[in-house]
């Protein structure tokens, strides 16, 4: 996207191993701000032009000012401190800590030019969603902790429907993005109050986290919508590793909230039971809706929005309920 005039190096290598004369980071326990040399060489290499942008441009009001300064002096971010002590009790050594923490800030700022460019340029979602995602700051922040995205578990999971999806598949022994070392760090965060500077950078890690599959993944829908991440996105990526590894297996799971707020699966036959997979997705998203269709209580609030979001997508497409 930013155009460089220096050659663009990892944050890795920008951290690398410093000597005493040349200013050794202190160790965790005394650190309070991110090493110099690594913000200010981030700064320079990753989204270069945005930074300029930074300095020159007028300050645009609410969270895309914060987010500016944010990105300038990091840690003045009233979650610096958290992030720093949680990404150290989940291992992570201090330079990946510092730089993440700077290609976040990064990202936020750089985030909102994006998004504004995607609408004005492109008219087709999936267009618009690409280039939200194309922010150099959340790809260097790929690179940077790609392997702590891997899983401890034999599968991974996917999910749409809201977050207690994700609870009800790690519950089940699979691994949600949201439950690797690095994700289960920044699911934690507020980060901005503004989710649109913040979702594309879900988004980048998702397709990241999606080509660590190794075997089955497991894929659990209580909403079933077109247009989201998981189907427009993360699904046609790990198709995409399938044809690579034949041990990748896409296994899907109707979700269906019981009245008393649990959560559980369809059969074929219409009935709830604790576990129902489905070999295709076509085959879970139909016994889904006929179940919405023809079994969902209205008083049941807990699976009023998936019955709702079905009936849009019915009418949508000419099969109003």
């Amino acid at each position: 996207m930013h155009e460089t005039t220096t050659p663009a190096m990892s944050p890795t290598a920008a951290a690398a191993p410093r000597t005493q004369a040349q200013g050794a980071a202190p160790k965790h326990s005394a650190r309070q701000v991110p090493h110099p040399a690594v913000l200010a060489h981030l700064q320079r290499t990753v989204g270069n032009a945005a930074v300029t942008n930074w300095v020159q441009c007028q300050e645009d009001p609410g969270a895309r000012e914060e987010a500016r300064r944010h990105a300038t002096d990091p840690t003045v971010h009233g979650e610096w401190a958290t992030f720093r002590d949680m990404m150290a009790q989940a291992g992570f050594p201090n330079d990946v800590t510092d730089d993440a923490w700077q290609l976040i800030l990064g990202g936020i700022a750089e985030q909102g030019q994006l998004n504004d460019e995607a609408i004005a340029t492109y008219a087709d979602r999936q267009e618009q969603r690409d280039h939200r995602a194309s922010n150099t700051w959340y790809q260097e922040l790929v690179k940077l902790i790609g392997n702590y995205l891997k899983i401890d578990t034999p599968t991974l999971a996917l999910w749409s429907g809201g977050r207690q999806v994700s609870d009800y598949a790690l519950a089940k022994g699979h691994t949600p993005l949201e439950s690797t070392p690095f994700g289960s760090v920044v699911d934690k965060l507020t980060l901005t109050s503004d989710w649109m500077l913040k979702t594309p950078m879900w988004n980048v890690l998702s397709k990241a986290f999606v080509n660590h599959a190794r075997g089955p993944v497991h894929i659990f829908l209580r909403a079933y919508n077109p247009d989201s991440v998981l189907i427009a996105q993360e699904v046609p990526q790990l198709r995409v590793v399938k044809a690579l590894n034949p041990a990748v297996q896409l296994i899907w799971h109707p979700i269906y909230t019981t009245a008393d707020g649990k959560l559980t699966e369809i059969t074929k036959t219409l009935e709830l039971a604790p576990d129902t997979p489905y070999r295709t997705r076509d085959e879970c998203v139909q016994v889904l809706y006929d179940y919405l269709r023809l079994k969902h209580d209205p008083a049941n609030t807990h699976s009023q929005q998936a019955h709702t979001e079905m009936n849009t997508h019915l009418t949508t497409n000419g099969n109003p309920q």
